[in-house]
């Protein structure tokens, strides 16, 4: 089973709210979930990014792999290096 760490999104039409969450790679993008590790809001001025750092490295140490648009909130964070 591959696991991948990406955004499921929500929300309304036009104001999107993603959720980082773990999740089987052939199961669809709003669908089955492993684990909700985040959540990134776009809308905000200031871009509000929330992310438990210990659940996505534990993830990442069990092999986990970040999707490139979650690759590159985390390195922005600080939790995975660049």
């Amino acid at each position: 089973m591959a696991v991948k760490i990406r955004m499921k999104r929500m929300g309304a039409k036009k104001k999107p709210f993603y959720r980082l969450v773990v999740a089987d790679s052939r199961s669809p993008r709003d669908g089955r979930i492993i684990e909700q590790v985040g959540y990134y809001n776009p809308m905000n001025e200031e871009k509000t990014l929330k992310v438990d750092a210990e659940k996505v490295q534990k993830w990442l140490s069990n092999g986990a792999q970040p999707t490139e648009t979650v690759k590159r909130l985390l390195k922005a964070e600080g939790i995975i290096e660049k």
